[in-house]
């Protein structure tokens, strides 16, 4: 605590939080560094004020296996008990909020264009992932309190907010409340000096997190207060509080959320489904995918026909009537479709409908879940700009949130961050790995290398798969039911998963090639690895995308997806091509949980992304 108040004075403490979350300072300062020169000696002057001088700060806190981060962790000892106890403290510069329409859960803040989650919701939050997540915590809920503090606020300025009730996980104090403020931190903490609480915090183990499958099943039969973070919660309570006033007022609305590999979207719509089943309402969840779907189906739904029910494709509803449903929820919605017709549907019912309109009119509110940079195939139309253009035309209104956390990949942003530089899919092309101790990159000098390593990690206990880009060909299976090793790699062949919806000797269905341990002896392709994680994710860059002069090109010739390659009916022009072939890899690359093992077929590919990595398979 004394630290933070002698690097204020010294001027140097928004540059050693900066250099600590490994940042380089701009010369003009950025709103989050302005508020740590402001905000958190205010705090520390607070506790120095109360006799709490020794009371340890840990600031920006990463929450476990996610890239958010808590602003202040007060720890120590509670005066009455000697335990260890801690507050998390989220600073706020607001100095006036209201509540947004109907919702005592969702805030508009004064200087910021997008609704947010209301203070008492985020540190909530923040305080039940803790226990979730961390080991010395897990059995100690009443260990862990929230307070959120908004020092430029009145009680006036933000009247509206007190709405929302107050909890031990959450409450709010004004600057006005400076004194109640106080009070409250002398309440938690005794004055003891160095209790060790921080340590102990720090150095504890993390508990494992469950799969997406798991999660959803659990949730399903039984609320299991699983705390979703920030964005997540406000695209959650923004959700629910449409749905709230599509009964009310007789108002259809359409709700997108947007967000990258990892950011929630599929713990939002899982999360989503639940509480709005349990609640009586006529919801169903939708994708495009086929192996999504049918491991839904599988595995959360597993002994019920009704919870197997809820999971649907986007084409079962082109013959819905309007509003059948309260909402649908669109999951991995970049892949809706053109029209939901195709060459198996009988002529007589072939339509030129627009899916989005059909998944549009089925819910008095329909939600969208979306990553526009897993946009993987030419009809393949699910962008926010293709909804929102439609939803208006429909006079429909349009809410949308964009999540901006990263809780796959370790919950590190800066690999996001590097892949999207490597593909060029943002600004300033490919950079080296500054490496994240969450995250583990590795480049392989061999696919066998590779296979060899990734089996390791599946003798270990961690789930492991290997995937490409589409550029061998796909053989059916054998009379005899082998399958052919069609990805052949010098010396090295592997086969790819089955294409079909039904087992081959030892190899399981297509659908579940992600999730059924018996899929790691092939190679997945695009359509059976979006949408899953696993632990360690291997990735083979195929010809369809090499280095040349220094930055990543796509080969049209390379590929074998007929869908990329397009038709003289339908045509996919080369910029398209490149947009997709782009994508593709940006998925495949974003499926690890604990790391990643790219291998390229191209030499000069290859010795590009050893110099950016700098760590092959041999470094332990």
């Amino acid at each position: 605590m004394q630290e933070v108040l002698d690097l204020s004075i010294e001027q140097q403490l928004s540059a050693m939080v900066a250099k600590h979350l490994g940042r380089t300072r701009r010369q003009r300062p950025s709103s989050e560094e302005r508020s740590w020169d402001v905000s958190l000696p205010l705090i520390a002057e607070d506790l120095k004020t109360v006799g709490l001088g020794q009371i340890e700060m840990l600031i920006e806190y990463q929450l476990p296996e996610s890239s958010r981060r808590a602003d202040v962790i007060l720890s120590g000892v509670h005066p009455e008990t000697g335990a260890d106890n801690y507050v998390v403290v989220e600073l706020k510069q607001w100095s006036s909020a209201t509540l947004a329409h109907h919702s005592d859960r969702i805030v508009r803040a004064s200087g910021i264009p997008d609704e947010q989650l209301h203070p008492i919701d985020q540190v909530s939050g923040y305080c039940g992932y803790l226990t979730q997540y961390v080991e010395v915590l897990h059995d100690r809920p009443d260990a862990v309190h929230g307070v959120a503090y908004l020092h430029n606020a009145t009680e006036n300025s933000v009247s509206a907010l007190r709405e929302r009730p107050p909890e031990d996980s959450g409450r709010m104090f004004t600057g006005e409340q400076h004194d109640e403020f106080l009070t409250y931190l002398k309440s938690q903490f005794a004055p003891d000096a160095d209790t060790g609480a921080a340590d102990r915090l720090l150095q504890s183990a993390i508990r494992q997190k469950q799969n997406l499958f798991s999660f959803t099943g659990a949730e399903l039969r039984a609320a299991t207060q699983y705390s979703l973070l920030d964005h997540q919660k406000l695209a959650y309570e923004t959700v629910m509080n449409r749905v709230s006033l599509s009964r009310q007022a007789d108002q259809k609305s359409v709700v997108i959320v947007t967000g990258g590999p990892g950011s929630g979207k599929s713990l939002i719509a899982a999360s989503l489904l639940a509480e709005l089943h349990r609640d009586g309402y006529r919801v169903r969840h939708a994708t495009g995918s086929l192996a999504f779907t049918e491991s839904l189906r599988k595995f959360p739904g597993k002994g019920s026909t009704e919870l197997q029910g809820l999971f649907k494709y986007f084409r079962n509803f082109s013959d819905a009537g309007k509003n059948d449903l309260d909402v649908l929820i669109c999951d991995e919605a970049h892949r809706v479709r053109e029209v939901s017709t195709n060459r198996f549907t009988p002529a007589a019912k072939r339509t030129k409908r627009p899916q989005i309109d059909e998944l549009m009119a089925v819910a008095r509110v329909p939600v969208f879940l979306l990553d526009e940079n897993q946009v993987v195939r030419p009809d393949e139309i699910g962008t926010v700009k293709a909804i929102r253009e439609h939803a208006v035309r429909s006079g429909y209104l349009v809410h949308h949130v964009e999540l901006d956390g990263q809780f796959r990949c370790g919950g590190s942003a800066e690999y996001d961050e590097w892949v999207r530089r490597l593909l060029e899919l943002r600004v300033g092309g490919p950079t080296p790995w500054p490496g994240d101790p969450r995250f583990d990159v590795r480049i392989a000098s061999s696919p066998r290398e590779m296979e060899d390593f990734l089996r390791d990690k599946n003798s270990d206990g961690m789930t492991a798969r290997m995937a490409a880009g589409y550029c061998w060909p796909w053989s059916s299976p054998k009379e005899d039911g082998t399958l052919v090793e069609d990805v052949v790699i010098g010396d090295w062949s592997r086969p790819w998963n089955l294409r079909g919806d039904r087992a081959v000797g030892d190899a399981p269905p297509s659908p579940l090639w992600a999730t059924d341990p018996r899929g790691f002896g092939q190679v997945g392709c695009i359509y059976t690895a979006q949408g899953f994680e696993y632990d360690w994710s291997g990735v083979i860059i195929g010809p369809d995308l090499v280095v040349r002069n220094g930055h990543l090109t796509t080969v049209r010739q390379a590929t074998k997806d007929t869908t990329l390659k397009g038709t003289k009916k339908d045509p996919v022009s080369d910029e398209e091509f490149d947009v997709l072939v782009r994508n593709i890899y940006k998925v495949l690359l974003t499926r690890g949980m604990r790391g990643v093992v790219i291998y390229s077929v191209d030499p000069e590919t290859r010795e590009f992304l050893s110099g950016l990595v700098n760590r092959d398979l041999s470094v332990q």
